[in-house]
């Protein structure tokens, strides 16, 4: 096996595991309440961009509708997330975590924002700002 194909091996190898550890527990308080990582992200992106419609939802997290259907409703009628009416086009719904939903979103992401703050601060601004670059990178719409 060719030294670079060993390299970016060990990058996709890192990367799974360094995921892994990120949502695990998370994950694990998800799966008490019935819940999957989908949930999480809905009420990660909601909770950042309240009243957004689905639309703009949709966009921000670069999903499908049929995708979101079944996980947005489920927040819905479990009370973690509201919609309202969009006060100038009826047809549009607005998006909101609700108190039950600001504390289940705030409670699965401080985890990992304690996480990354911990490993911030061992690895230096430095070695920050390369993994933001590379996570920006990474998460362009490119094909190759």
């Amino acid at each position: 096996m060719p030294k670079r194909q060993k390299e970016l091996d060990q990058a996709l190898e890192s990367m799974h595991f360094g995921f892994r550890a990120m949502i695990y527990q998370p994950d694990q308080r998800l799966a008490k309440l019935g819940l999957a990582r989908i949930h999480h992200r809905l009420l990660y992106f909601i909770g950042r961009n309240p009243d957004c419609s689905i639309n703009e939802l949709l966009q921000i997290m670069r999903i499908t509708k049929q995708y979101l259907h079944k996980p947005l409703k489920q927040l819905l009628d479990l009370g973690y997330v509201k919609q309202k009416t969009d006060a100038a086009d009826r047809r549009i719904r607005r998006l909101r975590l609700s108190a039950k939903g600001s504390k289940l979103e705030f409670e699965l992401s401080e985890v990992q924002r304690r996480r990354f703050a911990h490993i911030f601060k061992q690895t230096g601004p430095a070695a920050e700002r390369h993994w933001r670059q590379v996570m920006a990178l990474l998460s362009e719409e490119i094909e190759f």
